[in-house]
């Protein structure tokens, strides 16, 4: 999916100096430390030793609209507390948090209700589809508590049902469905009520890896359709790699670097981010404007290539063809060439861990 431009989109949800912190005396403890001061706020090792843990750590982000943000990380990163803080399901224990540039720790019960019932949906690993109803019922019920009228909410949930691929099992019960269905039925009662922000959590991992693919395909064509702004928690940097405009990687607690999956991948800005992207398929990730020499182009080429196009898209065509390809910009402009040995360097890059002849 393209790159979004944060400078020419709205900051539609964001956090700044974020924290979620467990254990008795946290406050406390928080009271005895400025968060932002310039030694920097405690450390895993200094809140361990207090017997706390920080399980979301001075996290700052901005999630701009109509953007996939993908929040990343390994088991215990933090990434599914931040997901419940952003969303209120669960209280931070400091920061700012601004929905829409509206303070929503500030937000009554009754206001944060109406909130998550009409601005925002949720998808979780876990499908909890209620047994008991049909498929169109599931999609229906969270217009029913809004306490939409049956004729209109059904209607409505026709619409999604049709949109996420399950016409003509409006009548099943969640038993009689596979487990993609069922994600399916959870991903259109999650749109039934149009939310402004889509949070989704590991949405996709208990299934099956075709399955999977399966659902990350209709993920992105849903994208395409409704250009929604979502939130993505995955552990899968592929997957990552697949959905993402720009990835957040967590480790204990804290946000250590923001980008596209590019920028991660090329530029790393620590270790630990070299390592968690060392193994990906770099032709996955780096886009043609990335390896093409800028400059003039000559009149004979082999045609034409997007700048934002993956290599991974491109190599079949670059590789077998005789001249170079003239490089693209979304506006018609030729800004470049492409040329088959800066595909194939993508491709098949030098062993890292080999050694220079004598």
């Amino acid at each position: 999916m393209p790159a979004s431009d944060a400078s020419a989109t709205n900051v539609k949800l964001s956090c700044r100096g974020l924290w979620k912190v467990f254990g008795e005396g946290t406050r406390r403890f928080l009271d005895r430390h400025d968060l932002e001061s310039r030694d920097g706020p405690p450390g895993t090792a200094e809140l361990a030793a207090a017997g706390l843990i920080g399980a979301v750590r001075d996290a700052t982000l901005e999630v701009h609209d109509g953007e996939v943000f993908v929040i990343m990380g390994l088991s215990g990163s933090g990434k599914s507390t931040i997901l419940r803080c952003l969303s209120r399901l669960i209280e931070p224990t400091a920061g700012e948090l601004l929905f829409e540039g509206r303070d929503l720790l500030a937000a009554s019960e009754a206001e944060l209700t109406e909130i998550r019932r009409h601005k925002m949906g949720m998808v979780f690993q876990h499908f909890a589809l209620l047994p008991h109803l049909d498929v169109l019922r599931n999609v229906a019920f969270p217009l029913e508590v809004q306490g939409v009228e049956r004729a209109r909410r059904e209607a409505r949930a026709l619409e999604v049902i049709e949109l996420v691929g399950l016409k003509g099992r409006e009548g099943y019960f969640p038993r009689e469905l596979s487990g993609g269905q069922q994600q399916r039925v959870g991903i259109a009662r999650s749109l039934a009520a149009e939310p402004d922000v889509w949070f989704l959590d590991e949405p996709f991992s208990a299934l099956d890896p075709l399955i999977r693919r399966e659902m990350q395909d209709e993920f992105i064509r849903l994208q395409r359709v409704l250009a929604k702004t979502i939130v993505f928690i995955t552990h899968d940097f592929d997957e990552a790699i697949r959905l993402a405009d720009r990835i957040a990687i967590m480790k204990d607690g804290a946000i250590v670097q923001i980008g596209t999956p590019e920028q991660l991948v090329t530029r790393p800005a620590t270790e630990y981010v070299a390592e968690f992207t060392q193994d990906v398929a770099r032709a996955k990730v780096l886009s043609v404007r990335s390896v093409m020499v800028p400059g003039p182009i000559p009149n004979e080429v082999a045609g034409e290539l997007p700048a934002a196009a993956r290599i991974a898209e491109v190599a079949h065509r670059v590789v077998r063809a005789e001249r170079p390809f003239a490089v693209v910009e979304a506006d018609g402009r030729r800004v470049g060439l492409l040329e088959r040995d800066a595909v194939l360097e993508v491709l098949a890059p030098p062993d890292r861990g080999a050694k220079a002849a004598p």
